[in-house]
């Protein structure tokens, strides 16, 4: 699946997205607490990584997080830069994130990579990687599943993963896996989230 692909199903559909889950307090108490406890351990700057409406970089700037939101949809990114305005937003695509080597003490990708097909993942993982100081962290959500495969998100095509499928990959991409969380409830499709950071040289 291409990123125009992608671009062109959530730019049809982005008024409806940010009305539907563009705020905080629609999302899942876990999943604040979660990101909160991840965002406690943050010293530097970091990036909501698919940040879509902008209501988890904005969280994240609340806690006191130097974040930029970065996302690959425009006019996610005009509608969270003026509901956000003390927030910095741009559009960039994750296979190419234009940062230094290095310079990022933490990547938030919260449900992000949910459309990248299986063989792009690594290439994003890496990407991630290079942009974080050895030590700097990587919190992913995802859809959890017994196997990685596809299925008709509301938006466009995204994929399930199984955790330790996730586990494996990030390892591969230089990252050491710190925390691992699933769970499922009737109403939502299976979580999964990991943090992981990033390996130092030896």
């Amino acid at each position: 699946m291409t990123a125009e692909t992608i671009r062109s199903a959530y730019s049809a559909r982005s008024v409806e997205y940010t009305a539907l889950l563009g705020e905080i307090d629609a999302m899942a108490e876990e999943d604040r607490r979660t990101i909160a406890s991840w965002a406690a351990t943050l010293d530097g700057p970091a990036v909501d990584a698919g940040c879509g409406p902008g209501h988890w970089t904005a969280f994240l700037h609340a806690l006191g997080v130097k974040v930029t939101g970065i996302d690959l949809i425009p006019e996610f990114i005009d509608s969270a830069a003026a509901r956000f305005p003390e927030t910095h937003f741009h559009v960039g695509d994750f296979t190419s994130l234009r940062l230094s080597d290095g310079s990022l003490d933490g990547i938030l990708s919260w449900y992000s990579v949910i459309h990248s097909e299986p063989e792009q993942l690594p290439v994003i993982l890496r990407e991630f990687a290079r942009c974080l100081h050895p030590g700097g962290t990587l919190l992913l959500g995802f859809f959890e599943g017994p196997r990685v495969e596809p299925f008709p998100h509301a938006v466009v095509t995204a994929y399930f993963y199984p955790v330790d499928t996730m586990k494996s990959l990030l390892e591969r991409a230089s990252f050491e896996v710190l925390e691992t969380h699933a769970r499922t409830s009737p109403e939502h499709r299976p979580h999964g989230a990991i943090v992981a950071r990033r390996l130092i040289p030896t």
